[in-house]
């Protein structure tokens, strides 16, 4: 059986965290704790409700909205959330990931689980929250700092490549 994911929110239908409508998950859990952080309360790692990837998968299914993964950082808990980023991708839905690592952090320290977590992952915005870098008018990120990562296009690559909305 898979561990249970800490689980702050569910919110469907949202078109802030991706294009279009979208099913976000907040997890709980964070290190980073950038000042100015919109989810301060999302940091305890114990926080949340406990669900299983079905349950989660239930809401998706529902909705059948591409789905974001949010919270806290979803990149603490990357074994876990495995299951969960296969069942999302094998229902065919895309799917972001919010991080306050940076592209280059991750690929630094090639830790497994997270490493295949990316493989899953078609955009990921990267990079922690700069409050002196807050710039309202970007989409999808709060600070000027953080990207839009295309993941399959720069694994293919080699290089970042930037994920460009058609907005």
């Amino acid at each position: 059986m898979n561990e249970p994911l800490r689980v702050m929110r569910i919110l469907e239908g949202t078109s802030v965290d991706g294009p279009g409508l979208r099913t976000s998950i907040y997890f709980a859990g964070c290190s980073h704790r950038c000042p100015g952080c919109h989810n301060p309360h999302t940091w305890d790692f114990e926080a949340g409700t406990p669900m299983s990837v079905e349950e989660i998968m239930d809401t998706v299914r529902y909705n059948g909205f591409p789905v974001t993964f949010s919270g806290g950082d979803p990149l603490y808990r990357a074994e876990a959330l495995l299951p969960l980023a296969q069942a999302v991708g094998n229902e065919g839905l895309g799917l972001w990931c919010y991080t306050g690592f940076t592209y280059e952090q991750l690929l630094a320290d090639g830790e497994p689980s997270v490493m295949a977590l990316l493989e899953l992952v078609d955009v990921l915005v990267d990079g922690p929250y700069m409050a002196d870098l807050r710039d309202s008018s970007l989409l999808f990120r709060g600070s000027s700092n953080q990207r839009l990562i295309d993941i399959p296009e720069s694994r293919r690559t080699g290089r970042v490549v930037l994920f460009q909305p058609d907005v």
